[in-house]
């Protein structure tokens, strides 16, 4: 199959949907590649590299619509670009298909098959494939670099001989892949990280990248993400209310605010109302993630930079993925390349677009004449989150005094009864054994006791020296190793030079051993 990449026709749009390198992969699928000429420039992708990957050139994107059989692109197409399409055809590329229902009819007229890109289910198995996370985590990147340079101080503090400059704090709203992103590289840069979700399953995530994981009081058992795709759910309005509140709390101390909330096929809620705004610091910084389909901050204009009365800058871009045209367009074609390896199982040039496949299924949403979308639910679920704990009860002092009663009671009743067991056992020794063997027998119990009692009581961190010292000394077998080895019998004597060599590898084993325990303790 010949498979082509155009020239992206949105304003601005830098991306290009077939790298040099993805071509040579897709070529060992046995496919041929097609690039229309100057489509992979704004990425700093020329057509020599192109060409000296194996990429046929085209000079017009008429031309290479016609003579290709797939099409790849990272925007949704345009109309003019959809009445191109035939039914022998196939189209990868973004789509939307719940925002583009005028754009979806006209594709099912064409009776061409598209892959929406956007739609690949979220089950471990797609994750290559997972365009919109490739997009997010570059967005999330570039919103943390963004916010930089219109930010007038470092990010992270430092103590000059020309003063104290104090870390910036850093707020990230919404802990998705985007927000993951900027939670990485803000505590990379060294500033304070505060993040906030309303899923509770992703506040280890949070923590273990260096932030700190802002915590909502609040008694209401949200939905498992894994039932909502990985997305975070609609809240309450109640949940919502106590949401804003906390972020008044924090407004006049952050610096800087990232806002990714956002779910696919919804406007975006709004989380940082206007009087936050206006208590933020002169010189504090929102970046906007979500300000496509509306933003999360009240006063953000889409594809706009305001500074507000107040001195805080706000960013509503909408391309940050495209302001990266070289990295986005490295990964979106890889996400190409695997969907195409899907569509190609025998890696032999042929497609079949396999409909049982769960990836392949969500992912179209028109095919044969017919839409597709939306899809049925995958057959794979994604990864629930844990049941919540149940947290232990707080117990009152007399509940505490009672409890420490018992447990003494309960372990005065144990060695009570050890001992009474231990001393019926030796009594009844005592009845069927010489005396001379009881005086041995009891010399050993009691030796014992006293080792056991002793080490019990020493710290871990002094256990090997300890043992080792014990070995050493408890090598004094070598006295009867000594005395037996003259024997005149040869087992004996062999017998007797084993024990000596063992008995000394103990002894001097042990001492070095402890020598350099103890000297792991000892100041230099």
């Amino acid at each position: 199959m010949k498979i082509g990449a155009p020239k992206e026709t949105f304003p601005g749009e830098a991306r290009v949907a077939m790298t040099p390198d993805s071509a040579m992969q897709l070529q060992k699928l046995g496919h041929a590649c097609l690039i229309e000429a100057g489509a992979g420039e704004a990425a700093g992708f020329s057509d020599a590299a192109y060409e000296a990957a194996g990429v046929t050139v085209v000079k017009t994107a008429a031309a290479l619509w016609k003579e290709a059989d797939i099409i790849t692109k990272v925007r949704e197409p345009s109309t003019t670009e959809l009445k191109r399409l035939s039914a022998d055809k196939s189209l990868i590329s973004f789509f939307y298909p719940g925002q583009n229902e005028e754009l979806l009819e006209a594709a099912k007229k064409t009776s061409a098959t598209v892959v929406a890109m956007d739609m690949v289910p979220r089950i471990s198995r797609a994750q290559k494939m997972d365009a919109l996370s490739s997009m997010a985590n570059i967005a999330g990147y570039r919103a943390v670099i963004e916010a930089g340079s219109n930010f007038g101080r470092f990010f992270t503090g430092q103590v000059t001989a020309a003063g104290k400059v104090p870390p910036a704090k850093v707020l990230v709203v919404g802990a998705g892949v985007a927000g993951l992103a900027a939670i990485g590289t803000s505590t990379s840069l060294g500033a304070i990280t505060y993040a906030f979700d309303v899923r509770p399953e992703v506040a280890e995530q949070i923590e273990s990248m260096g932030a700190e994981f802002v915590f909502l009081e609040f008694d209401e058992s949200s939905q498992d993400s894994s039932a909502t795709g990985g997305y975070a759910a609609p809240s309450s309005p109640e949940f919502r209310e106590k949401q804003l509140e906390k972020f008044r709390e924090l407004a006049p101390d952050i610096d800087i605010v990232i806002t990714t909330a956002l779910i696919p096929g919804r406007p975006a809620p709004v989380l940082w109302t206007k009087d936050m705004v206006e208590a933020m610091k002169p010189g504090s910084v929102i970046v906007d993630l979500a300000a496509e389909r509306g933003g999360n901050c009240e006063l953000t204009r889409k594809d706009e930079k305001i500074v507000t009365e107040g001195g805080v800058t706000i960013v509503g871009y909408t391309d940050f993925p495209s302001r990266m045209a070289a990295q986005s367009s490295t990964l979106y074609a890889t996400n190409i390349r695997h969907m195409l390896t899907d569509l190609t199982p025998g890696k032999d040039g042929v497609i079949d677009h396999n409909m049982d496949d769960d990836v392949i299924r969500g992912a179209t949403v028109a095919h044969k004449g017919e839409i597709t979308w939306p899809p049925p639910p995958p057959k794979v679920a994604a990864i629930a989150a844990p049941p919540k704990k149940e947290k232990p009860k707080e117990l009152t002092a007399e509940e505490k005094r009672a409890a420490e009663v018992a447990a003494f009671k309960a372990q005065t009743k144990n060695q009570v009864t050890l001992l009474a067991v231990g001393g019926g056992l030796i009594l009844l020794a005592g009845l069927y054994t010489p005396a001379s063997f009881m005086q041995h027998f009891i010399v050993f119990v009691l030796s014992v006791f006293v080792g056991f009692q002793v080490i019990w009581n020493v710290s871990h961190a002094l256990h090997t020296p300890l043992m080792a010292v014990t070995n050493a000394i408890s090598s004094i077998i070598i006295l009867g190793a000594l005395m037996q080895v003259g024997s005149n019998s040869a087992l004996i004597a062999v017998l007797g030079a084993l024990g000596i060599l063992m008995a000394a590898v103990n002894i001097f084993g042990g001492f070095l051993v402890t020598r350099r325990m103890l000297a792991m303790f000892q100041k230099s």
